[in-house]
């Protein structure tokens, strides 16, 4: 891994997207893992795609690979997989969300813990880190020199 391989602006955006992607899932992690996971799962819950004992079990689970993610990224290591997986885990974010706001169910995005609220805002929010993280995912897989 180097750092500095990135050597066009493309490059050096895909660097400086996966490492503030990487430290999104990082205090997106925290948030959660600082509070009971009972809260968390309550937000899940909230978007009514889930049975009861996936919900805990989500709950759980998603912070730690959150906070794994977020640390890979950052790290920048197996970056076609934690970019692919950073994508896809934001996509089906991003479609939740939507179908929540579609249905009209007022409810926390469970983004960053308890009190964050599903809105317009919060789906631009959601909407520019996909984007961001497809671009980090392309640029993985479609460089042109080899990793380091």
């Amino acid at each position: 891994m180097t750092l500095l391989n990135s050597k066009t602006p493309a490059g050096v955006a895909a660097l400086i997207l996966r490492v503030v992607l990487g430290a999104i899932f990082v205090v997106a992690a925290w948030m959660k893992l600082r509070e009971p996971w009972a809260i968390f799962a309550i937000a899940i819950d909230s978007y009514q795609v889930l049975p009861a004992w996936a919900v805990e079990i989500v709950a759980r689970v998603l912070p730690w690979f959150e906070l794994l993610l977020g640390v890979v990224l950052i790290a920048g290591v197996w970056r076609h997989v934690s970019a692919a997986a950073a994508s896809l885990l934001l996509a089906v974010f991003f479609v939740l969300m939507v179908r929540a706001m579609v249905k009209g169910i007022q409810i926390d995005c469970g983004c960053f813990g308890a009190g964050d609220r599903l809105s317009w805002i919060t789906l631009l929010r959601d909407g520019t880190l996909l984007g961001s993280s497809l671009f980090v995912t392309a640029r993985a897989f479609l460089r042109m020199t080899p990793a380091a």
